[in-house]
């Protein structure tokens, strides 16, 4: 995603998006892959979900749990942990082990999965005033342009450090309590199918949408191929 937006169209088609709204967009923080969340029974199958009350932020994985046969609902925060401890919801997903246990809800249900099929590279943004950020002088220009570029290296560097404590502390603390299981793959194969199916209806909404999920699938289709023989293979084979 990052380099989508500093190496390909990304930065350049945002900007295009928000020019209607007199902003001029900046990549912030970024939190990194996600977990698929907390859940108070296995998950085994896609029919799992038929039926499943789930509570989840992201508008395009919240459809894809729709099509699979389930409801999702916006829960705050604050009321995540009173909701899944009285069962009010099956499932939550919040964001990664850091923040998830911050709210407790470590607590609340026993079966938390990964990897977060629906926000794997999830990235706030800065919204500067148009006409304030070209009034601005070249060099002030460029130093916001490089302060928010900092914010986004700061909070995916932090995520990744405070997940991989919190996760440490998951399988230690709470070992018997917890399980940290993957989704089977049958199921992940099931989501990714609908998933497509969402995003394709969802690109085709205005010319936009189509501009953008164009030029992101294939920028993802060019790096696709390298993080496979280098990221992928070496936390496979080396640091796995």
């Amino acid at each position: 995603m990052a380099a989508w937006y500093y190496q390909g169209d990304g930065l350049k088609l945002s900007e295009e998006a928000y020019a209607a709204f007199n902003l001029v967009p900046r990549p912030a923080m970024c939190n990194g892959p996600q977990m698929a969340g907390w859940f108070r029974k296995k998950v085994t199958t896609i029919g799992d979900f038929k039926g499943l009350k789930m509570r989840i932020g992201a508008p395009l994985g919240g459809k894809v749990i729709t099509k699979a046969g389930g409801t999702t609902v916006i829960t705050p925060a604050a009321d995540i942990y009173a909701a899944l401890e009285r069962g009010v919801i099956d499932a939550s997903e919040w964001i990664g082990p850091h923040e998830d246990m911050q709210l407790g809800l470590h607590k609340t249900a026993r079966y938390y999965y990964y990897p977060g099929w629906h926000e794997p590279g999830t990235m706030a943004e800065f919204g500067f005033n148009k006409k304030a950020y070209e009034a601005l002088p070249v060099d002030l220009r460029r130093t916001l342009d490089h302060a928010a570029a900092a914010v986004q290296v700061y909070g995916l560097t932090g995520y990744h450090t405070k997940n991989a404590i919190a996760l440490r502390q998951l399988h230690t603390e709470f070992k018997g309590k917890v399980e940290v299981l993957q989704l089977p793959v049958p199921v992940l194969r099931d989501l990714k199918k609908i998933a497509a199916e969402v995003v394709k209806e969802e690109s085709e909404k205005t010319p936009m949408a189509r501009k953008v999920h164009a030029s992101f699938t294939k920028f993802q289709a060019l790096v696709g191929a390298w993080d496979h023989i280098a990221e992928g293979a070496y936390h496979q084979f080396v640091a796995g």
